[in-house]
């Protein structure tokens, strides 16, 4: 069972979150709070979280500041960022906080559970706006860096180049016509290779090396 809990000061919005995420077999919403102070306070008594879906712009305390507390102090606890935010300024304040994902809030509910089920599984997970975003922001000049194959093999390459894209693990195996299980080993190789833990550190590698 993931456990989940939400951040969320507009209670519409909350609620449209929350029964997105009930649609889902395997999860627990275990509490909601209108920001960041309050989820706070909460972990501070209890940790065992798993993952909780961060509204960035709250009262008291912004769900980004909140994101870089919970990075320090409870790092086994992933977040996400659920927001109507898509500029380079929030994004890149987010992945420096620790975010492990970063979604659009007008996501379907197929994307919100994708993305919980990649992030629990050792991933990072955007929207696919955003991850052309964060690409730019992480991209190096290639002619400062050597290149470098990191022995990836072709079809690994395949992979790491279709993650770049935003592209969900369901998506990379329809187009490669293998499963899902496969692409997520894949993926596990790729992390290994590189000696990174997410997609963001994984693309941010290739572009520095000139993998693709």
């Amino acid at each position: 069972m993931i456990k989940i809990l939400v951040a969320e000061d507009i209670q519409r919005l909350a609620q449209a979150l929350k029964a997105k995420v009930q649609l889902m077999d395997g999860v627990e919403i275990k509490e909601m709070f209108p920001n960041g102070k309050l989820l706070l306070k909460y972990l501070q008594k209890n940790q065992n979280v798993d993952l909780i879906l961060m509204d960035i712009n709250m009262p008291e305390m912004d769900g980004i500041t909140a994101t870089q507390i919970i990075s320090e102090k409870w790092p086994h606890i992933k977040v996400v960022m659920s927001t109507v935010f898509d500029d380079d300024d929030h994004l890149f304040k987010a992945l420096l906080a620790g975010a492990k994902g970063y979604l659009l809030k007008d996501e379907t509910a197929e994307k919100i559970e994708n993305s919980i089920k990649e992030v629990m599984g050792g991933g990072a997970s955007m929207s696919a706006s955003i991850a052309l975003k964060a690409i730019s922001l992480i991209r190096f000049q290639p002619e400062a860096n050597p290149t470098k194959d990191f022995g990836l093999s072709k079809r690994e390459l395949e992979v790491l180049e279709q993650l770049s894209s935003g592209l969900t693990y369901d998506e990379i195996g329809s187009n490669l016509n293998v499963s899902t299980g496969t692409i997520r080993k894949h993926v596990e190789n790729i992390y290994r290779k590189l000696e990174v833990h997410s997609k963001v550190e994984a693309v941010q590698k290739a572009n520095k090396f000139r993998i693709f």
